[in-house]
């Protein structure tokens, strides 16, 4: 499963198919010395993803199985957004009619019943005119989307607002408008709408949150990332702070080394000398993020830290497996982070924080959040949460858990929608009103969203001191 509010692989792991003599122990390479294995070759249909597979020797075709009709929608496509750039590389059968599809080892199961034969309906409707693209974007949405309820809005309400101010040769941009409005409405920053119009790159996405829009019509959001840096390491932090894994990590001390730091900008990009959604990719991210914890908890070892801030108030989300490795650095005990559904799935999937065998730091954590900590970010805070020596601080989490479902459109638009349903051991759904902090405190206020940020810290650093 790919990725979420950052260009980066969302790869859930955890899941083993029922146990058989007549299954392989590790998923199978679709393609071997060159070649489309034997098993892999047929039509699959995924009916939670609407997707069906066409394999045989040359490769796999994709198709989008909709309530409109069955159209091709390969993957590949530039213009997409990550998950539709990338295709399945492992199969693991579950008995001839049925197997288990993922990008890379460890990703989330996808689900596949094998047919006889591609839907005779596949490919027999032309769909790219106006008036069907909006049935279909309209039908794919009904179908797919997870949260109507959550969100508050009344989807076909919605559809039958919209459905008179579509027609046939309206023209590409005017359609967009209309479709753009509809996503925006949502208010879900992991459900948007792209296309090219007019040699023009166009983006319909709502649910940004209140942080974010405000510091881009403000100072910028270049310039306040910087000034955050610059104020943590020249006026917040002890001498001898750092930027680690590809400037996505800051770390040092404060309180004169009794409490330890660390920043996490995103659930990845440690290491960008793969492409992303390969094995390579993969084992790199994590082999980043693990030397620079190593590196981390050695100085706070050394220092004698008794505390540690873990600022996730700026993470915009990324790689799951980062999420959940984080949290596994700051436990002495496995335990159940969340579960997962999607929409027209089957039974909930586990996802549990182990103990990770490198360095750990199992002393009290204050986890700092705001309504800029997404998806990844959401997903380590939702873990985190779990463990009882983590308190949260801050802001509520913005909201947006799920991982994109790609739903490309007829007329060659790319869609992406939440359907996923990130889960709370206890059952709680935190999508569309965020993870509430156990302190409320304003992180990044409009007055000053750079030394607000100072304030939090200092404010903070003196709380644990008085705790300890």
């Amino acid at each position: 499963m790919i990725a979420r509010t950052l260009p980066l692989l969302a790869l859930a792991a955890l899941f083993a198919p029922p146990a058989s003599a007549d299954l392989p122990d590790e998923p199978l390479l679709i393609v071997q010395d060159g070649a489309v294995i034997t098993e892999a070759r047929g039509v699959w249909h995924s009916r939670a993803n609407g997707w069906i597979l066409e394999i045989d020797e040359g490769g796999i075709a994709r198709w989008q199985d909709a309530p409109t009709g069955c159209y091709r929608a390969d993957q590949g496509d530039g213009a997409a957004g990550l998950m539709g750039q990338i295709e399945f590389r492992l199969m693991t059968p579950l008995g001839r009619d049925e197997a288990i599809f993922q990008y890379i080892d460890g990703d989330t199961p996808m689900r596949f019943e094998r047919l006889d034969q591609l839907p005779t309906n596949c490919g027999a409707s032309d769909l790219a005119g106006e008036s069907d693209a909006f049935e279909t974007f309209a039908a794919v949405m009904e179908r797919h989307y997870g949260f109507f309820e959550e969100r508050g809005i009344d989807w076909r309400a919605l559809v039958d607002e919209a459905r008179p101010r579509v027609r046939d040769g309206m023209g590409e941009a005017a359609l967009f408008d209309v479709l753009g409005a509809m996503i925006e409405a949502l208010g879900d920053s992991h459900t948007k709408l792209t296309a090219q119009i007019d040699d023009e790159r166009q983006r319909a996405q709502g649910g940004l949150g209140t942080t974010l829009p405000m510091v881009r019509a403000g100072i910028g959001e270049g310039a306040w990332l910087q000034g955050l840096v610059t104020q943590l390491q020249d006026e917040v932090l002890d001498p001898g702070s750092s930027m680690l894994a590809n400037g996505r990590i800051v770390q040092g001390t404060l309180a004169d080394g009794r409490i330890g730091y660390v920043q996490v900008f995103t659930m990845g990009g440690f290491d960008e000398s793969f492409a992303p959604g390969t094995q390579e990719w993969a084992d790199a991210e994590v082999a980043a993020f693990d030397q620079a914890f190593d590196t981390i908890l050695a100085g706070f070892a050394d220092a004698g830290v008794k505390a540690l801030i873990l600022d996730l108030s700026n993470n915009r989300g990324g790689y799951d497996v980062i999420a959940r490795r984080l949290a596994s650095r700051l436990t002495g005990s496995a335990y159940l982070g969340y579960t997962v559904t999607n929409r027209g799935g089957r039974e909930p999937v586990p996802y549990f924080v182990d103990v990770a065998p490198q360095p750990r730091f199992e002393g009290p954590v204050y986890l700092l959040t705001s309504d800029v900590t997404v998806s990844g970010g959401e997903l380590a805070t939702l873990a985190l949460r779990q463990n009882p020596n983590v308190v949260q601080v801050g802001g509520t989490t913005r909201g947006a858990f799920s991982t994109p479902l790609p739903k490309p459109l007829p007329n060659g638009w790319y869609l992406e929608l939440s359907n996923e349903a990130f889960r709370a051991p206890d059952g709680t759904l935190y999508e569309g009103r965020g993870i509430a902090p156990h302190w409320p405190a304003e992180v990044f206020p409009q007055s000053d969203p750079v030394a607000g940020h100072r304030a939090v810290l200092d404010w903070l650093a003196d709380a644990i001191i008085a705790r300890q």
